[in-house]
Parts: C-alpha cells; sequence; structure tokens
C-alpha cells in the first residue's frame, strides 16, 4: 500500500473514530487495596487525571494525555517503566543504552538518550510530583503505582523543568484511600522470580500507613557464548513507606520514604560494524568484522565477571495541602532523593578493550514547590506557584582502550580518568488560569519563568604506554553559566455537549543549556558550553465519549517547531563536541480510543503517526574538505521518531457461575522503522517490527485470588531498540536489543 494511501486511511480511522473512543485505558480504582478487573464493568469507568496539578476528568483537558490504572500496567504486562511501549502514541521508552539502570523517553520526537549527567532529559519525570533530574535510576519498577499519566508536548508552564517532549508522572498509593493490601509472587522463564507486597491501613481517625515492597529477578536474554555467564539481567529490590496525616478536614499531609538497591550484571549488546584497531606500523587492523545474520542472543566482554552495574536510590518527601477556605487551597512538596551508581559498560560489547568505561555517581538533589490554588466553584480556577532546586552530582570515570592502537602488532596501554563536580540550581515562578469567560467556552493561560544556573568542574587525565607515554597530559577547567526562559502556554477549548468537546492550544517548552561533560581536548574545554533548547508545540484535537459511556476517544494533531537541538556527536579519538546543530519541525496526529463493545468485551486502540523533519542541521563533519570526512553519516532522519506507531487490544471476560471471572486479553503493536543514532548509520537502525502479547487471569470471587498468566512478544522478534555511536573510537556502533519472546505466570492473594 502506498504511503499516501496509508495516511489517508489512518487520519480517517482517527477522525471517524476519535469522537466515540477513549483517549485511556485506566480504569478508576476503588478504595480498597484490591483493583477491580476491567471485565466486571458493563461500562467505561471515569479517569480522573492531574495533568493541570488538580484533579479533573481525563474528557475535560485539553492535553494529550494518556493514563493507565494498577491494572491496565498488568494487562500491558508492564513490569517497569519502559513497559508503556507500545501503549501510547508516539512515545518511545526503552532501557537506556548499555544501562541496567536509565531509561531513554522520546515524546514526538524530542527527549535525551545520552545518560551522561551533564544532559538533561528531554521528557520529565515525576513520581508523586518530586520531578527526577536523571535518566539513570529513573527505570522504576511500577510495583505500588495507583496511575501513570503521559502528557504529549512541552509541558512548559506546570511542568517546566527540562519538559520539553513531555512528561511522565507516576503516583503511588495513598494510605487512606488504597486501605488493605495484596501479596503477589511471580515465575517465568529466564530465571524470572519476582514478590510485591503492599499492607496500608488507618492507624486512627487521623493517621494512616502503607508499606509496599518488591523483589525482582531474572537471569537476563544474553550470556556469554564462551563461559555461559548471563548479561542483561535484574536483581532489584525496592521498598517504600507512607504515613499520611489528616487531624482536620482541611489539612492533609503525607511523608514518603523510598529506597531501591539494584545489583545486575553488564548490559551488552551487539557490535554492528567492524571493530578496528589503529597500528602504528602497520595501518588499520580488523579486531573483529561486522556480524552477519540474526542476532543470537550471544556476546562477549572484556571485563571481569564481578564487574556489573550497581545502584542505590532513596528518597523521602513531603506534601501537604491546606485548606485555607472554600475556595484557596495551599500545597507544599518537599524533596530529598539521594542516586548512586558504579557501573562498568561494555561500549563495544566485544572481548576487545576499545570502549570499556567505569561510570560512578554520587548524585543528591533538593526540591521545593509551593502552590496557591484558587477554584471559585464555577467558572474560574487559578494555579500559582514557585520551585526551587538544588541538584549535586560529583562523578568519576575511567575509560580503557588497550586495544585501539598498537605498534607491530604489541598493544599500546591506555587509561582515562575523569572526575567532575555538576552543581545546578533551578528556580522558577508559574501561574496558570482556567475561566469559562462564556457558558460552554473555556480560555487557559499560564507563564513560567524559570532560570538555571549550572556550576562545572571538569578534570580529565590520560596515561599512554610506550611508545605514546608523551601524549600524557592533564585538561582540566571550571565554567559557570546562568540560563533564563520565559514559558507560556494558552488554549481554548469549547464543550459541544456534555460528551464532546473541542480545543486549540499552544506551548513553549525549554530545556536548559549546560557544559559537555566529554570535554577531552583543550579546544574542547576552552568552549565547552552548550545552549538551550527551546520548542513551540501548536495542537488541535477532540475528546469525546457516548451517551451511554460505552464508547470514548480522543484525536488531536499537533505541529511543533524545535530549535537549538543539542547533538552530541563523534569527532575524532577520543573528542565529542556537544552541537547546537539542528532546527526541526515536527508534524503528527494521534488518535486513542475504547470501545464496551459487550458487558464483558474491552477493545482499545491507538494510533500515532510523526513526521519529524529537520530543517537545518549544521555540522562540519558533513564538509568534504573536513580530514574525518564521513560518507555514512547523513541527518536524513530524526532518531528515535517512527513515522507510525499503533496498537490494538481486546479483552474477553467469561463469568463464573460462582461469581469469579475468567479473562482473556492479548494486544497487537506495531512500530515503523526507527532510527538509533544522531549520524543515521543504517546499521543503526530497525526495520519496522509488530510485536503480539497475550495473557489470561483468574479471579475468584469478591477478587480475593488472582493467577495471571502471560507472554510478551510472542512470535519471539528480534529487534533493536537502542544504539551507541561512537565511530571515532574504533569505529564503535552498537545496538541493543529487546528481550525475545518470554512468559511468566503469577498469583496474588488481595486482603
Amino acid at each position: 500500500m502506498k504511503r499516501n494511501t496509508i495516511r489517508h486511511t489512518a487520519l480517517s480511522l482517527a477522525v471517524g473514530l476519535g469522537l466515540a473512543v477513549p483517549a485511556v485505558h485506566a480504569q478508576q480504582t476503588p478504595s480498597t487495596g484490591a483493583a477491580t478487573p476491567a471485565s466486571e464493568a458493563t461500562t467505561l469507568d471515569s479517569i480522573t487525571v492531574t495533568a493541570r496539578r488538580r484533579s479533573e476528568s481525563i474528557q475535560d483537558v485539553p492535553v494529550a494525555v494518556s493514563a493507565f490504572g494498577e491494572e491496565q500496567l498488568k494487562d500491558l504486562q508492564a513490569n517497569n517503566i519502559d513497559g508503556l511501549q507500545g501503549a501510547v502514541p508516539n512515545l518511545n521508552i526503552v532501557q537506556g543504552r548499555g544501562s541496567a539502570n536509565s531509561v531513554n523517553a522520546f515524546i514526538r520526537g524530542i527527549g535525551q538518550p545520552d545518560a551522561l549527567q551533564t544532559f538533561d532529559p528531554g521528557v520529565g519525570l515525576y513520581v508523586d510530583d518530586v520531578y527526577y533530574s536523571r535518566i539513570n535510576g529513573a527505570l522504576f519498577s511500577l510495583f505500588d503505582v495507583q496511575q501513570v499519566e503521559v502528557l504529549r508536548g512541552p509541558q512548559g508552564t506546570l511542568y517546566g523543568k527540562n519538559s520539553t517532549g513531555g512528561a511522565i508522572k507516576v503516583t503511588t498509593k495513598n494510605p487512606f484511600d488504597d486501605t488493605g493490601g495484596a501479596v503477589e509472587l511471580t515465575g517465568g522463564d529466564h530465571g524470572r522470580a519476582e514478590g510485591r507486597f503492599y499492607v496500608s491501613g488507618q492507624l486512627s481517625d487521623t493517621v494512616a500507613a502503607s508499606f509496599a515492597g518488591a523483589w525482582l529477578t531474572n537471569d537476563g536474554f544474553i550470556r556469554d557464548r564462551v563461559s555461559g555467564k548471563h548479561y542483561n539481567d535484574d536483581d532489584t529490590r525496592a521498598v517504600r513507606g507512607k504515613i499520611a496525616f489528616q487531624p482536620t478536614d482541611d489539612f492533609r499531609a503525607t511523608l514518603s520514604i523510598d529506597h531501591t538497591k539494584q545489583d545486575a550484571a553488564l548490559s551488552l549488546g551487539r557490535p554492528t560494524a567492524p571493530l578496528r584497531r589503529t597500528d602504528l606500523a602497520l595501518g588499520t587492523v580488523t579486531l573483529l568484522p561486522a556480524p552477519t545474520g540474526e542476532f543470537d542472543f550471544t556476546a562477549r566482554t572484556s571485563f571481569a565477571p564481578d564487574q556489573g552495574q550497581e545502584l542505590k536510590h532513596s528518597g523521602i518527601s513531603l506534601s501537604a495541602e491546606w485548606d485555607l477556605d472554600d475556595a484557596l487551597r495551599f500545597k507544599s512538596i518537599t524533596s530529598y532523593r539521594e542516586l548512586e551508581t558504579h557501573s562498568y559498560i561494555d561500549i563495544d560489547a566485544s572481548e576487545f578493550e576499545l570502549g570499556d568505561v567505569l561510570v560512578a555517581l554520587d548524585q543528591n538533589q533538593f526540591s521545593q514547590e509551593f502552590q496557591l490554588q484558587y477554584d471559585n466553584g464555577s467558572n474560574l480556577q487559578t494555579t500559582f506557584g514557585a520551585y526551587y532546586m538544588k541538584e549535586k552530582v560529583p562523578s568519576y570515570q575511567e575509560a580503557y582502550t588497550d586495544d585501539l592502537f598498537a605498534f607491530a602488532g604489541t598493544r599500546v596501554p591506555f587509561l582515562r580518568t575523569i572526575a567532575d563536580d555538576l552543581e545546578t540550581e533551578s528556580v522558577a515562578a508559574f501561574a496558570h488560569a482556567n475561566w469559562e469567560f462564556v457558558p460552554t467556552w473555556t480560555l487557559a493561560a499560564g507563564l513560567r519563568w524559570t532560570r538555571d544556573t549550572k556550576d562545572y568542574d571538569r578534570s580529565t587525565s590520560t596515561f599512554w604506554g610506550a611508545p605514546l607515554s608523551a601524549l600524557n597530559e592533564t585538561v582540566a577547567f571550571s565554567a559557570k553559566k546562568s540560563w533564563t526562559a520565559w514559558t507560556p502556554s494558552v488554549s481554548l477549548q469549547k464543550a459541544f455537549s456534555d460528551n464532546l468537546m473541542g480545543y486549540v492550544s499552544a506551548n513553549r517548552g525549554f530545556k536548559s543549556g549546560g557544559f559537555n561533560g566529554r570535554a577531552n581536548s583543550r579546544a574542547d574545554a576552552a568552549a565547552p558550553d552548550f545552549d538551550p533548547e527551546f520548542v513551540w508545540t501548536y495542537e488541535v484535537g477532540m475528546k469525546g465519549s457516548s451517551s451511554d459511556n460505552r464508547l470514548r476517544g480522543s484525536v488531536a494533531a499537533f505541529w511543533s517547531e524545535y530549535k537549538d537541538f543539542q547533538a552530541r556527536v563523534s569527532q575524532d579519538v577520543g573528542t565529542f563536541p556537544v552541537l547546537n546543530a539542528a532546527e526541526l519541525e515536527i508534524k503528527g496526529i494521534e488518535f486513542e480510543g475504547s470501545a464496551r463493545l459487550a458487558d464483558h468485551t474491552t477493545l482499545s486502540a491507538q494510533i500515532g503517526y510523526l513526521d519529524a523533519q529537520y530543517k537545518s542541521f549544521e555540522d562540519f563533519r558533513l564538509d568534504p574538505s573536513y580530514p574525518g570526512f564521513d560518507p555514512n553519516v547523513n541527518h536524513d532522519h530524526v532518531p528515535f521518531s517512527p513515522e507510525w506507531t499503533a496498537r490494538v487490544a481486546l479483552q474477553q471476560g467469561f463469568p463464573l457461575a460462582n461469581g469469579g471471572m475468567v479473562s482473556v486479553g492479548g494486544d497487537v503493536s506495531y512500530r515503523s522503522e526507527t532510527w538509533l543514532s544522531v549520524d543515521n548509520r543504517a546499521n543503526l537502525s530497525q526495520d519496522a517490527y509488530t510485536l503480539v502479547g497475550a495473557y489470561g487471569v483468574w479471579d475468584s470471587p469478591q477478587y480475593t485470588w488472582q493467577v495471571r498468566a502471560g507472554v510478551r512478544n510472542l512470535t519471539d522478534r528480534t529487534y533493536k531498540v537502542e544504539g551507541q555511536e561512537f565511530a571515532s573510537v574504533g569505529n564503535i556502533q552498537t545496538a541493543y536489543y529487546g528481550w525475545p519472546r518470554n512468559w511468566y505466570v503469577s498469583v496474588r492473594y488481595n486482603f
């Protein structure tokens, strides 16, 4: 089928069904520790979100947002936050490159895949309204989650901290609302063994507490082809405790403490290009030829068996609300977090020392947010706020490349050490108002002022062996800089009826500038800073439902102008400049919907179309006169921005005579060709692919027991999810893969 025909068909489907089917798949969870099976409902339950920092029906919010409750996350078979992949239009969310604990999130073509601490994420990640400033430690397990919301498009007013692409909000369970508890055990192939629990209850009329924990293990899906050792595994333990205090109807406070510890082996990929050594006497030598055939999920590494990836991630937060009167509410969110990682990463994914690194960081962040919310009970709601964050990220790194250079076949030893320290102070003030100026017409407008100040110290030393010892040097610099931005938002919405609304909006996003954390040369150290990114997004959308609430849906079309894209490129050996290289134009259409076809039959679908193009890309490496000119480099495609994403899911329930329920379901998701590196190297791209999942659930009467079994990647498709490109270092071009077919069985007891 020709592309134009496909586009026309998808657009017709979105417009035709968008008025009838939903923007979300979440179901309201009752005030018990156990969620109600979706198959028991006869209509689609209402969904409440906090996309605009206050509770609203998802059908009334002029924002493209998807939401998932606890049971819907299980139906997605989502174990971690990257389980949302395929379930949200134009969302790309996968495990980060070579890291067991980082996440690569792109929404509508905007994100940041590099986990180096000097880069800020392009998609804001929030847990209980607390911003997570690093993509390290953001691959959190979904073990006590009430709801996950995915906000698409820049959130420049209310979620202005580096949320140019959008925001992912995780809300954990509330001790007062989610009383009771549950224990769940899971086992599966690849050595999967998991345990989860949640218990909550009131200690008195004014105090409630909850405690949740998870222990998640698996042997991984990649093994050493010689020793048989397993990689890409997991061993994570996480706990969260909450105490909620409500002495009066006008005051509420919740203290939350969480801790996560992960101890994993290496996360390995596959070299997709020949790995090369430069021999000072013999010239270029191929150490490992380019692979052929399909990836067999085996690998080699130069690291020792005990050199893996460790993480500790802890935090404490206090959220408090005061109802000052019937119209005014004051809210405070205070948080402190610590993140420690000690990770060996085999970037070349081979037995050679070409791109082997140790990355160890010790991050902490303090944040404080105040909000004053006003609601006159009819046509005016406002939010005024102030935000402060102080982050410190000292780190230590080592790079081992003993196989990169040789002299007449004898390796030249090489070690690079890096010690750096980044301090960031972010201050912001914001205001947002929602005004129904005439019946059925609502105008919303907001403005945020942000100032980010970064203070960076970096020192790197090289240790060459003979005959290159004379090249040893230390390059150091200190730099400090501030960036200020105004990010407005405005929307106009019209309620055409009780079940149908439309809106238009414009939003500006800002992601802070920074300093190149790979400034290894004196030339890079002399000008290490890069500028902020900005994006304007214009959107038109409609949300609607049928009068009997059995059909619900949304459709949105958007156009984004994205400027000063921060591109890390590979120049020469050990030189990796960051360029504010590009301007982009991004257009797209999104559709989401659900239908209750019968009392126990639910159909849902999502379609995303994305046309992301560079309007310009200033890259000195593309000049044929440049000594390192590489004809394989181009910028014809925007990375992590597939043209099409789509998913269809169906669930069928079968009531049992004793009051129990058996449900079966499955989904099919599609993703068109995806480029996995800024340089558009063909071997770091993934052809279009389709994934299939299936599950079955038995619920006992009163939902006391639940048994769930499922399989992911049913057709055992082999596909790439990430790419690591350091072509100037031994021609490193490494691809990382998604899980092969895997199954599991879980048993849950609710009380």
